[in-house]
């Protein structure tokens, strides 16, 4: 009714009026000042004011819906490029709101405010009304309000929108990367590896993304390297999904066969946004990994100089053999290397690099190194801690009469957290699958056993 019948300058001199009640009620004698953010700003035509969309975002978070009267609730659909769509839902103050918010003993109050509208009169000269956000703070907190918490706003807003959007995985196709949704439901609570490993883990991206002063200080590019090491089927490829999901990164699965020149990979690597994780599974199977350090090894051209980067893979393809090898023999050890910890290293930054292995010792010691791979994780058999995380995932059992028997066959034997996933999806009631497994794990000691007995039988014979 009040917008009806006042006009758009007597309503905003009576909300500059409440506010300043307000401001010398609740602040006494006190200077206040006031940032004034507008949802557009004019530089000859409107542009959109990123700080404004960012604000709003970070106070959907503190806004309590019971302590305030009027509120504006907004739901948005996203469509994703592949054909899915996913909603997103913002709850925001409406005009005239006001709420508070407390930044390093700092109180900052946020008031809503809408301006220049028509009153809901229609026609050719209807003017939409313009949305301001105000931030209000005692002027001894200037400082604060402009050189941290700003800044603040602006960082949890960008968390909060990675959060928000879906993850995709890419692979390369030539030189260009193609993406799909990644839905992997991977988390570090529900993989199956050694507690203290995980935290350690945890401890160690933790650490990464709060350190973009420390490596700019330093001099080195912010980025950094894992290598995850151990036989099939304990679970490498679910932690790198755990990593993308617990950083809200997205994935760039390379695939070095598709990859024939040097050049080709620099093109690759260099068009991967920051924020990303890359990812070379089995490297050990690439190339000849070995390369540089034997002697004995046969040089390839690709190796032997730069000339494979002399030419660019647009051009037509010769008469040879187009196999998978015959591709990566043009794509080096040294090529990979120089982007990893070379000067191309510098071309992006906040990236998680990800190698994956069976084969530790076959890989070139060049590549191992602190800068390249700075965290070597080794994945195992499945431990007894493990186990009780996948009983958990599986059947939502934290305790059980057979786990004593489990807990001694898992320090006897051998057996990967997939054999063990397998065998506890045999059934659905608990009790069947993990006697279902116990079985196995049985199995698995006898012929652990008599593979053993075999074993010293032949070295008898050797001896006699």
């Amino acid at each position: 009714m009040a917008r009806e019948l006042l006009p758009e300058e007597l309503r905003a001199a009576v909300r500059w009026g409440a506010a300043f009640v307000r401001a010398r009620l609740g602040a006494g004698d006190k200077e206040r000042h006031t940032i004034v953010i507008r949802r557009q700003f004019d530089t000859g035509c409107y542009s959109e004011n990123h700080l404004f969309d960012a604000a709003r975002a970070y106070l959907a978070t503190k806004i309590d819906p019971r302590a305030m009267r009027r509120l504006c609730l907004a739901r948005s659909r996203h469509k994703e490029p592949d054909g899915t769509s996913s909603w997103s839902t913002l709850l925001c103050m409406d005009d005239g709101g006001s709420t508070t918010d407390a930044f390093d003993g700092v109180e900052f109050r946020w008031t809503s405010i809408e301006t220049g509208g028509d009153d809901g009169k229609k026609g050719k000269g209807h003017r939409t009304p313009r949305e301001t956000l105000e931030l209000s703070f005692d002027a001894e907190h200037t400082d604060v309000a402009l050189e941290r918490y700003v800044p603040f706003i602006m960082s949890t807003a960008e968390q909060l929108q990675r959060l928000d959007r879906a993850l995709k995985i890419f692979m390369n196709e030539s030189r260009s990367w193609h993406g799909i949704n990644h839905h992997h439901p991977a988390t570090f609570d529900t993989l199956a590896m050694d507690p203290a490993l995980k935290r350690a883990v945890l401890d160690d991206l933790d650490r990464f993304l709060k350190r973009k002063e420390y490596y700019r200080r330093i001099g080195k590019a912010w980025k950094r390297g894992y290598l995850l090491h151990g036989p099939p089927g304990t679970g490498k490829s679910s932690l790198v999904a755990a990593m993308a999901n617990y950083l809200r990164f997205n994935l760039y699965d390379l695939d070095l066969s598709e990859v024939r020149l040097n050049s080709a990979l620099q093109r690759l690597l260099i068009a991967m946004p920051n924020k990303s994780i890359l990812v070379i599974e089995d490297i050990d199977c690439c190339f000849d990994a070995k390369s540089r350090e034997d002697p004995k090894m046969p040089v390839s051209a690709a190796d032997a100089g730069d000339s494979s980067d002399s030419s660019d893979d647009d051009g037509p393809p010769g008469k040879a053999d187009h196999t998978g090898a015959h591709k990566q023999q043009n794509v080096t050890l040294s090529g990979l290397l120089n982007f990893i910890d070379g000067l191309w290293s510098t071309s992006g930054e906040e990236r998680i690099i990800v190698f994956t292995t069976n084969y530790k010792d076959r890989l070139d010691p060049a590549l191992l190194r602190p800068g390249r791979m700075d965290m070597h994780i080794y994945m195992g058999f499945c431990c007894w801690e493990a186990f009780k995380t996948l009983a958990r995932n599986y059947h939502l059992v934290d305790d059980h009469v057979l786990f004593p028997d489990i807990q001694e066959l898992l320090a006897a034997v051998e057996v990967t957290p997939a054999e063990v996933s397998e065998m506890l999806l045999r059934s659905e009631d608990a009790d069947v699958a993990l006697r279902v497994l116990t079985e196995f794990l049985q199995n698995k000691r006898r012929k652990a056993r008599k593979e053993e007995t075999e074993i010293k039988n032949d070295e008898v014979e050797k001896a006699m």
